[in-house]
């Protein structure tokens, strides 16, 4: 349990990060980067810590990003909706390689808020059905 809550916590450092910046109001090319660069690695630190809370608290074996949000929206710690756009979530994060693409980079950086959004709540369910 102890590496669950190391996980856990890891991942809300990594959200604190991109709410500090999808909270700048009219960011530049560079903050709108960075922010992208930060819902990457928020994305792999909540779907690990996500995927790490299913073994040890549901049984679950989960590694894929599409199957720890599946089974994570079966174990309540999603609701229906918050897994549609989680599961929209990972096609963005495969995209965000290709953010050289200005339309693209925009289009991904305008979710970002309520990814980060999604993303506390999944963390909050967690933190508390961690014994």
């Amino acid at each position: 349990m102890e590496r669950l809550r190391e996980r856990l916590s890891l991942a809300r450092k990594a959200l604190g990060t991109l709410e500090e910046l999808v909270e700048v109001e009219n960011p530049s090319q560079v903050e709108r980067d960075a922010a992208i660069q930060r819902f990457e690695y928020t994305f792999e630190a909540v779907y690990k810590a996500a995927g790490r809370y299913l073994l040890l608290v549901e049984g679950v074996t989960a590694t894929s990003p599409k199957g720890v949000i599946r089974s994570s929206r079966e174990a309540g710690l999603l609701t229906d909706e918050q897994a549609v756009l989680a599961l929209e979530m990972v096609d963005d994060r495969n995209l965000t390689v290709h953010t050289y693409n200005e339309a693209l980079a925009e289009q991904i950086y305008s979710k970002l808020g309520r990814y980060a959004e999604i993303f506390a709540a999944w963390l909050a369910t967690m933190e508390a059905g961690t014994p």
